[in-house]
């Protein structure tokens, strides 16, 4: 299968929070780049097309929207520059 990303993703497994419409649900970031990010989710049903991806306790917001689900992990395109709260 050809590569077609932009940027590497890095290898993760931290927390992170889904936040859409006053939800929020838990997940696992897997893996990260500039431009979007793998979660896994219990149940993806229940994720949004875009909704807010949360990391590091609360001081990095992502803006995210669904690029692709295979079972639990999704993949993400991030559509704005992060938020960094401090």
């Amino acid at each position: 299968m050809e590569e077609r990303r932009k940027h590497k993703r890095t290898e993760i497994n931290e927390p992170g929070l889904v936040s859409a419409a006053g939800s929020v649900m838990s997940c696992v970031v897997r893996n990260i780049s500039p431009d979007g990010a793998a979660i896994d989710v219990e149940n993806p049903a229940f994720v949004p097309a875009r909704f807010r991806l949360v990391m590091d306790n609360g001081a990095t917001v992502h803006e995210c929207s669904v690029a692709w689900i295979q079972k639990n992990r999704i993949g993400l395109a991030f559509v704005a520059p992060p938020q960094t709260r401090k």
